[in-house]
């Protein structure tokens, strides 16, 4: 939820009948008095405004109440908005003062309000402040109107804005009001009130704790009480004396016991006192950030079809016709917004002359492989491929899904030996690590293009197009937000696309540190890598620094290696789960040309998040041609330097695509699976039959989660990790991977090759069944 979201506003009952109205000339007779301004001006039935006084009284607060015009920040299309604020008995109330739903401002003023600031004076001075909407033709009072939104100051904190004199901000931990006043003296005279409002509800300090003294008073009591009882019915001393001990020892035990929780109490209260000082300090940033943005860029940009939190679905600012009867309000907050003005989806990118003009219409295939400005002898490379029938949705769930809390499992583990700690299957995704990697070769098509370029003898369309490809790879981890399976030591995984011209086969080479190998073989390429990740955790997120060189080698000799950039996970407690990457990715090749690609990290006002930006130098270090996009969208590229020192975007017109992300599945599912990553875990026909004991698709638990057999997965999740604790023992002992080996001098794994000829005889041997029984004689006792 955005930070400056409220909650709907609570129902309160309407207040008694108001006393005879009030005489409005009569409340602004010295509303020009400079004083007025700076403190409140009491307004009492009968007379006119009173001498401002030194501060506020309690009497006040506890009385009539303050009430007063404040501004309130509504959302980034309406602003602040004007709104007649109310305190009374520590409960701050507002309401509208324009269209059919206003409140009849006399009504605080009748029941002796002290009223604050010049505009709240000239607002009650007006006829209109009492007038027909709240009196029928009879003069009959109508209801009270319900206020928009309260909160309730027992429970809320008051921040001064330090960049504004005339802001502040009032949070009761579900909601936030972001307050205005028309002066600086006005918001003293409303903090004032505030704050002390708030002073009639002392927090108890330490010294109101339960001691150990009160324990022993009230111990007494209840055992002098106990004593006399005890001695009416005969008991002997000895026997008193042994209940009066047993009364004491459970009074102290209780009493430790609420001490601890008091101190847990009083600590979780001061974490979130500092927590919130830190949010308020981090959205005033965001209220003066989004106002410099609204005045450079304007309103030009807002979406028409979102939802106005305050405000009838028209895009007309009702400041210019403040009482324009057609306002409805909500306060409903929930649908702030930036303005955005996406230069990749500019209207100079969707004329009709440029490359960038996205069609909504075509087929899959046509969408997974772009054609738009690309070569008209190049539109069929990487596509040319025998058509092969995948699925195109997972299977239906057997089972409904259990709800699981992030919390209750760190509760239930605390003091656990954590490496033995079954999560369940509820975070995981149906695919394992070794098909992930196969995922990031979703657009090898790239790949195709790059041979094709190169044997065309253009070194720079191929390196343009193998950074196209290290970029593509990201965008399936747009929207995941569970985790892969970790595969068992020996596991492995093979994908024969014929529809892709490639194939693939990858295994876990090692346990502690996990280390996963994998290799892939295409129409005049070979692409290889090893990867281990190490990560940082930062409590409310996780930092995954990816160690390991991706390869690929084309068939004329030219080689290019990369590593990937940082991922982090954020949210891991509280809010929606979203990954980033960020960080800065060298693609270098061993001919004429290399690549630097920068990945920049989301910020929390981040506009255009997701951006890429990269260039091509030759050997000398001249910039050949500009790289940018998202790593969740598209990638284009442009000739020459256009980021250089005073260079414009003006040359971004010309850009060219080299590659865009591919359509939604028909078929969306719980974990936001691409279309491609829908097929990676299926059996197609006949397949079974050809695969290894060790392949991920036969591993049970995983297929359990795909066919919604949740109790199932969960049980055989369980027994797997216990067999998976004699991995190590195994690696130990001199276990080495069957299909990959370490290069010499590196730490390097490279494919051994003879997978594929065993897979034509279905000769698997030396290929445990890593997902069967672990044997008596085997099994780890703890």
């Amino acid at each position: 939820m955005h930070p400056f979201c409220c909650v709907p506003p609570v129902p309160v009952s309407p207040p008694p009948p108001p006393p005879p109205p009030l005489q409005p000339a009569r409340c602004c007779s010295s509303s020009s008095s400079s004083a007025a301004r700076a403190r409140v001006a009491g307004v009492g039935v009968g007379g006119g405004p009173s001498s401002p006084p030194d501060g506020v009284r309690l009497n006040e607060i506890v009385g009539g109440g303050i009430s007063g015009v404040l501004y309130k920040w509504v959302n980034y299309g309406r602003g602040w908005r004007p709104r007649w604020f109310a305190l009374s008995d520590g409960v701050l109330s507002y309401y509208k003062i324009h269209g059919p739903d206003r409140i009849d401002l006399s009504r605080d003023t009748d029941r002796g309000a002290k009223v604050i600031g010049e505009d709240s004076l000239r607002r009650l001075a007006r006829p209109s402040s009492a007038s027909a909407p709240h009196s029928n033709g009879h003069g009959h009072h109508q209801t009270p109107r319900k206020p928009l939104g309260e909160i309730h100051l027992k429970v809320s904190t008051v921040r001064e804005s330090r960049s504004d004199d005339r802001r502040f901000s009032i949070f009761s931990g579900t909601k936030r009001l972001h307050l205005r006043a028309e002066t600086r003296e006005d918001r003293a005279a409303w903090l004032e009130a505030l704050r002390a409002t708030k002073e009639m509800f002392p927090r108890m300090s330490t010294s109101e704790m339960v001691g150990p003294g009160d324990t022993a008073a009230a111990a007494a009591v209840s055992t002098e009480r106990l004593k006399k009882r005890l001695q009416q019915e005969g008991v002997s001393d000895a026997a008193i004396a042994d209940s009066e001990r047993i009364v004491r020892e459970e009074f102290e035990a209780l009493h430790k016991q609420l001490v601890l929780l008091k101190q847990k109490q009083a600590l979780l209260l001061d974490t979130l006192r500092h927590l919130e000082t830190e949010k308020v300090d981090l959205e005033n940033t965001l209220v003066d950030e989004s106002q410099r943005q609204s005045k450079e860029y304007g309103s030009a940009s807002r979406p028409r079809n979102e939802k106005l939190s305050e405000g009838s679905g028209s895009e007309s600012d009702d400041y210019n016709e403040p009482q324009d009867p057609a306002e409805e309000e909500t306060d409903d907050e929930e649908n702030i917004y930036f303005d955005t003005t996406d230069f990749l989806s500019s209207s100079s990118f969707k004329s009709s002359g440029s490359d960038f003009q996205r069609s909504e219409a075509g087929s899959d295939d046509e969408d997974d492989y772009p054609m738009d400005g690309i070569d008209p002898s190049m539109k069929s490379v990487g596509i040319n491929y025998p058509y092969v029938r995948r699925r195109k949705k997972l299977p239906d769930p057997v089972e409904k899904e259990k709800g699981v809390s992030l919390w209750s499992m760190i509760k239930d583990n605390i003091g656990k030996d954590l490496t033995k700690v079954c999560l369940p299957v509820y975070f995981n995704e149906p695919l394992s690590s070794l098909q992930k990697c196969f995922e990031d070769l979703e657009y090898s098509y790239l790949i195709d293009r790059a041979y094709e370029w190169g044997k065309r003898g253009d070194s720079l369309m191929r390196i343009l197009s193998v950074a196209a490809f290290a970029v593509s790879g990201y965008a399936s981890t747009d929207g995941r937000s569970c985790k892969p399976f970790n595969p068992l030591l020996g596991e492995t995984y093979e994908a024969d696309y014929p529809d892709k011209g490639l194939r693939f086969f990858s295994e876990k080479v090692s346990h502690h540190p996990m280390v996963v190998a994998c290799h892939c073989e295409g129409n005049g390429w070979r692409f290889w890598a090893d990867s281990n990740l190490k990560s940082k955790f930062w409590g409310r997120s996780i930092q995954l620094d990816p160690v390991g060189v991706l390869t690929l080698e084309f068939d004329d000799g030219e080689v290019f290696q990369w590593s990937k950039v940082t991922t982090s996970i954020y949210n891991l407690i509280l809010g929606k789960l979203y990954c980033d990457h960020y960080g800065t990715m060298r693609i270098q090749g061993n001919r004429e040309y290399s690549c630097k690609l920068k990945f920049k990290e989301q910020s929390i006002i981040d506009r255009n998040p997701h951006q890429v930006q990269g260039v091509i130098q030759d050997r000398s270090g001249r910039t050949v041609a500009t790289l940018f996009g998202k790593w969740d969208e598209s990638m284009h590229y442009v000739m020459g330097d256009c980021f250089g020192k005073g260079k414009g975007s003006e040359n971004f017109s010309e850009a060219h695509l080299l590659w865009k992300r591919s359509k939604p599945p028909k078929f969306p599912t719980r974990y936001n699976f691409t279309s491609f990553a829908i097929t990676l875990n299926e059996l197609t026909p006949g397949l079974k039959e050809k695969l290894p004991p060790t392949d991920s698709r036969l591993r049970p638990d995983q297929r359990c989660l795909e066919n919604g057999e949740y109790e199932r997965a969960n049980a055989e999740k369980l027994r797997l990790e216990q067999r998976q604790r004699q991995a190590r023992k195994m690696q130990e002992s001199g276990w080495k991977p069957r299909w990959f080996a370490k290069d010499k001098g590196s730490d390097t794994y490279r494919y051994l090759g003879g997978y594929w000829e065993s897979r034509e005889k279905s000769s698997w041997e030396g290929c445990p069944d890593i997902f069967g029984q672990l044997p008596n004689d085997l099994m780890i006792t703890d």
